[in-house]
């Protein structure tokens, strides 16, 4: 643990390097947080309709795991934003994602295009269900499928 500590020490100038650092704090449903921009950057919408978005997606270095291909944290991110893409509404209340379901059906490497498709099941009150697809746009081999469960604050009628 000693050995750790030590190697994890920072010098007076990384210290001080550091002690300048200054991270504005997320303004919620204002603007992008690092973490959306990172994982959906490069998403181009190619069709909106009630209930149902397509996309298409480039694979990125970015979003690759040790093994070369898109990691399942990046899916799970592309699952979670675009099936929440469903229900954005500009300055409405912010969506809170209830539960996630996501199966790994196969692998996509950087720079393979992938076909999205975000689409709305359905809606109880508040509570809505949606399912996006990754497919492998060259080999039409699905790479994921999510169920994406959202609770969205209902609007005040004041």
């Amino acid at each position: 643990m000693e050995k750790t500590r030590e190697l994890l020490k920072l010098t007076v100038d990384e210290s001080r390097f550091v002690s300048q650092f200054m991270v504005p704090p997320h303004r919620a449903n204002l603007e992008s947080s690092f973490y959306e921009e990172f994982g959906i950057r490069g998403v181009r919408v190619d069709r909106v309709d009630p209930g149902l978005i397509t996309m298409t997606f480039k694979v990125p270095a970015r979003l690759i795991d040790r093994n070369g291909y898109l990691s399942s944290g990046a899916i799970a991110t592309l699952v979670d934003e675009l099936g929440f893409a469903l229900m954005f509404v500009e300055g409405g209340a912010m969506d809170v994602s209830v539960d996630m379901s996501i199966s790994y059906l196969s692998n996509a490497k950087v720079e393979d295009e992938l076909e999205i498709t975000s689409k709305l099941l359905g809606q109880k009150g508040s509570y809505y269900g949606t399912l996006v697809i990754l497919k492998n746009k060259a080999t039409g081999e699905i790479v994921a499928e999510g169920r994406h469960s959202l609770f969205k604050k209902p609007t005040s009628k004041l």
